[in-house]
């Protein structure tokens, strides 16, 4: 398993404003990789805000394993954590589901204002996540208008902004944040994999060869069959991605560099199917 970590100093500005934000916040809006539900989550947030309502969106649910992703909802269901799975590229109602959530999870504290005589204002939550995540995208979608600017790479996002996204949700849009140091060299892993680490600090044949093991493991003959081969292990099947893609080296050998890179481009836009890389214990 490669080793990664990559904590650049603009995240740890990042976590300090949003640190010093927290306290003008009612709740969070923590956005996952449906496909690394578990390593996509920043225990910075649990640290930074343990009493916070918290809703979790898991993005990316259309290239994740539906019945997978079923099991993980019923997981965070048993441990009475709201969450939903969303696909924020094609749904145009997945503004609509979270700010409806948003309103379940704040409808206690809204009733106790009430009880009061307090007339309850728009929720304020803060949208928070891993880099290329999906956080600007779920904005824009609550928002309905491209409020802010989106990408699919890491780090597009720089600032903390407040935006007014509808009337019952303010939303603080922030940063996507990693932590300073992985729990285990899997983690960073599943995160260079899902495209949440900057590419250019990244050994990008090990992480291939990495998530290729762990398809092989839990998705058994789809590679193979895509590719047009017999099981082989991790670099074999790089060979078989070059020979099938035509990237050869001038000699004729396969460029398995290259193929390393395609095949993650090629997995994160979920050309293999719906894949996810992480099962609820």
């Amino acid at each position: 398993m490669v080793k990664v970590q990559w904590y650049p100093g603009h995240m740890e500005k990042a976590r300090r404003q949003m640190n010093e934000r927290l306290k003008a916040v009612d709740m969070i809006i923590e956005v996952r990789d449906a496909r690394i539900p578990n390593a996509s989550a920043n225990p910075l947030l649990k640290e930074m805000a343990p009493n916070k309502p918290r809703l979790i969106v898991l993005a990316k649910s259309d290239i994740a394993d539906p019945e997978i992703t079923k099991q993980w909802l019923q997981a965070f269901q048993k441990e009475n954590q709201m969450a939903i799975a969303l696909d924020l590229s094609h749904d145009a109602h997945a503004g609509r589901k979270v700010i409806q959530a948003c309103s379940t999870l704040m409808r206690p504290i809204h009733e106790k204002q009430i009880a009061k005589g307090i007339r309850p204002r728009a929720a304020r939550a803060m949208a928070a996540g891993i880099p290329n995540v999906g956080k600007s995208t779920l904005i824009n979608r609550i928002a309905g208008k491209n409020t802010v600017a989106a990408a699919d790479k890491p780090g597009v996002t720089r600032s903390l902004t407040w935006i007014h996204a509808d009337k019952s949700l303010d939303l603080l849009d922030t940063p996507g944040v990693l932590w300073p140091k992985f729990e285990d060299d899997r983690t960073g892993s599943l995160l260079a994999a899902c495209g949440a680490i900057n590419e250019t600090i990244l050994d990008l044949k090990a992480i291939a060869m990495d998530t290729i093991h762990a398809i092989q493991d839990l998705y058994p003959g789809i590679l193979e069959n895509e590719f047009h081969t017999e099981h082989v292990n991790p670099n074999g099947m790089l060979k078989a991605i070059a020979n099938e893609r035509h990237l050869l080296l001038c000699e004729g050998e396969p460029d398995t560099k290259r193929a390393a890179s395609v095949f993650l481009h090629e997995f994160r836009r979920g050309k293999y199917g719906p894949l996810t890389l992480e099962r609820p214990s």
